[in-house]
């Protein structure tokens, strides 16, 4: 699971230089090792440090807390993999899962001297709790040059493996089940938590477990309606509602949008509405190999603008994987080129505050020949 990330990630401490690395950001653990904690009650109460991984040339370790161990086990029979487990919660003794985090982490190097055997070790510095720097700060770390690598892996979790696009269509499809409970949930009186919960009933329905979710789920008299959580605001007849849907299944993300009207649309909302949808459906013939994300964006506010409507201030659109924005960003400033391999997220929207609005989003895997569709969900009024 997850060989060829390993490899790229490597490959290129290797040529960087490294002699060892610590990852500490969530998004790393998770593209090197295809190990996912679960994230909807937030960190483990009784762990020091999030997931980590430690590569020591060769070999990948994950070092999880040990109430972690069990769910990272299937880690430990890869080829080139181990899992590290520190004690966190005990009834015989305080909880002190910073001390024995620090002795996990000497242990790896135990009977060695670090400073001769890496010179060079890199460290995704940015996401290093307090508790993982102080065990780094003595003993035989004390001499160790420390290279951070913070970013190093985001240009290599663009371009997807087959593995990653499976996970991906996976949550694709939980996301166009939610839509569909979510288009049937729309009527008058219907509260934005209940779309939003039938939405979040069907795809764990569908998933035969819990499945966290986000993102939003607003009425268009919001007066600012172009995202938020749901609430207990009211669909009025002919209101507008926006509905975002990401699922996080296998550590991976989906990102999906529809905007539905409970009864019959305005003639305001259905002309948005059609320019939206012909603004995703321009924006999805200029994606192929080689196209500029930044160009791209250009392209899509031009086409709104052209429209005589106010353009969306939001991106136009962004990769997927391992967390629900990455690179390629399809954003004005952006350089980045596309490529096959590359899962790609488009949105135009048109907003007017406090009465109505549309946004519409699709994913599409790039290839050779230019970008294939993964979501289905119906994007119709």
């Amino acid at each position: 699971m997850h060989e060829q990330q390993r490899q790229r990630a490597g490959e290129l401490l290797h040529e960087k230089g490294i002699d060892a690395a610590l990852f500490a950001s969530p998004a790393s653990v998770t593209w090197l090792t295809g190990f996912a904690p679960p994230i909807q009650t937030g960190p483990h109460p009784f762990a020091a440090a999030p997931p980590l991984v430690w590569w020591d040339g060769e070999r990948f370790t994950l070092i999880v807390v040990d109430g972690l161990a069990g769910a990272a086990a299937s880690f430990a029979a890869e080829p080139d993999g181990d899992v590290l487990a520190y004690r966190g919660y005990t009834i015989e003794a305080p909880i002190d899962s910073a001390t024995h985090l620090s002795a996990a982490l000497h242990s790896l190097w135990e009977g060695r001297s670090v400073a001769r055997a890496f010179r060079r070790i890199g460290l995704e510095s940015w996401a290093a709790p307090a508790a993982l720097r102080d065990a780094l700060s003595d003993g035989p770390f004390a001499a160790v040059q420390w290279i951070p690598i913070d970013g190093w892996l985001a240009p290599l979790r663009m371009v997807k493996t087959e593995e990653e696009v499976q996970k991906l269509r996976e949550n694709f499809r939980l996301t166009d089940i939610g839509h569909a409970a979510a288009r049937n949930a729309v009527r008058a009186g219907a509260r934005e938590i209940d779309v939003w919960l039938a939405a979040r009933q069907a795809v764990e329905a569908a998933a035969g477990c819990r499945v966290p979710m986000g993102n939003d789920c607003v009425v268009g008299y919001r007066a600012e309606n172009i995202g938020g959580w749901p609430l207990d605001h009211a669909l009025r007849p002919g209101d507008s509602i926006i509905v975002d849907l990401s699922t996080i299944r296998y550590g991976y993300w989906s990102d999906s949008c529809a905007t539905y009207v409970a009864g019959a649309p305005t003639p305001r909302q259905q002309a948005i509405h059609e320019v939206v949808g012909e603004a995703l459906a321009f924006g999805a013939s200029l994606l192929r190999p080689g196209a500029v994300a930044g160009e791209i964006d250009r392209q899509l506010r031009r086409f709104i603008a052209d429209a005589g409507y106010p353009v969306y201030p939001h991106h136009s659109g962004h990769g997927v994987g391992v967390t629900g924005h990455e690179a390629p960003r399809i954003v004005p400033y952006s350089q980045e080129i596309l490529a096959p391999g590359m899962v790609i997220l488009l949105e135009p929207g048109i907003y007017f505050p406090g009465e109505t609005g549309v946004r519409l989003e699709d994913a599409f895997l790039i290839t050779e020949e230019g970008a294939i569709q993964l979501t289905t969900h119906e994007k119709r009024l």
